[in-house]
């Protein structure tokens, strides 16, 4: 196979399992305007359309889906054929590619990246934060890291944040002016502020919890946002009660910026997990960043089988 059909092949794929082609160009490092003309090319030495595309969606014909059930067990081969030389080396080498909650990204991994580079200098480590809830196998993902209640059952999954709680919280400007809710039905008739969330684009009502019983409060406000740290920064100008992790709140309690609210009701999370496809052979550079999670998140990170007892 020549060098120019594997490279429209590589595109074709990438293109077909992400159904986007910028997203597919940005996996690729090439220009949108050269990848849409390497499918073009490939489409007119085959001589059939392969992807209906408009410019909003990208649809794979009967044909296409043809040629992608045959190109991807070899792509996969592929992979696994120059993993199979990794093991060789003294020192893993290749791309990692890692889809992170955008919290979790700033708050936790980023502190982690100098120290990661500087032990696997031959591993190249890219990062998506994002709080979507794609599928990293057809994103081209090596691993992830999401909430527990989030991870499909056929993953594997390695706890790297236990149990967290979720609490209500305002900053005392808020609270100078509107007495603190003492029960989760008053906060209906505060100010609060809102997330939509990135796995399904909902604004989900907050959750409480006492004695066994659980509630839902469909709060309101005047402000909706897509990101926690957005959330954590009007909560600290004193715009409204937020929700949020208890994990990110620690210095702002003991600093006085933040009150919590409502702590006999508080819910908790299952944790962070780091996950990845269930597979026999695991790509050299995950097997170093899994180890490297083992050794600097050590008192609060172990194994467990497939997330089977998470629900949502």
């Amino acid at each position: 196979m020549r060098g120019s059909q594997f490279a429209e092949l590589t595109a074709f794929a990438a293109v077909a399992e992400l159904r986007n082609f910028a997203k597919a160009a940005a996996q690729l490092a090439i220009a949108p305007p050269t990848l849409s003309q390497t499918i073009r090319s490939l489409e007119e030495r085959l001589g059939v359309r392969l992807l209906n595309r408009t410019t909003r969606s990208v649809a794979v014909t009967e044909a296409g889906e043809r040629l992608l059930s045959h190109l991807q067990p070899v792509l996969l081969g592929l992979d696994q054929a120059v993993e199979a030389v990794n093991s060789f080396r003294d020192t893993p080498t290749g791309r990692l590619r890692l889809t992170v909650i955008r919290h979790a990204a700033i708050a936790m991994i980023a502190p982690l990246i100098p120290r990661f580079l500087a032990q696997y200098p031959e591993i190249e480590l890219e990062i998506a934060a994002d709080d979507g809830h794609g599928d990293i196998v057809q994103g081209r993902f090596d691993a992830g890291i999401r909430i527990g209640e989030l991870i499909d059952q056929d993953m594997i999954a390695l706890r790297i944040v236990e149990e967290y709680r979720m609490v209500a919280v305002a900053a005392p400007s808020y609270l100078g002016d509107n007495p603190p809710p003492m029960l989760p039905r008053e906060l209906q008739t505060h100010n609060c502020i809102r997330q939509r969330m990135g796995w399904d684009g909902g604004v989900h009502p907050w959750e409480f919890e006492q004695a066994g019983e659980r509630i839902e409060v469909a709060v309101e406000g005047s402000l909706i946002v897509n990101d926690t740290q957005l959330v954590l920064s009007a909560t600290l100008d004193g715009v409204g009660i937020a929700y949020l992790p208890e994990g990110c709140l620690g210095p702002h309690f003991a600093a006085g910026r933040l009150v919590p609210l409502l702590e006999d009701w508080s819910v908790r999370r299952s944790g962070l997990f780091l996950y990845y496809p269930s597979r026999r052979q695991i790509p050299a550079p995950l097997r170093a960043f899994v180890a490297f999670m083992r050794r600097e998140r050590k008192p609060e990170l172990y194994a467990v089988s497939h997330v089977l007892t998470l629900g949502v």
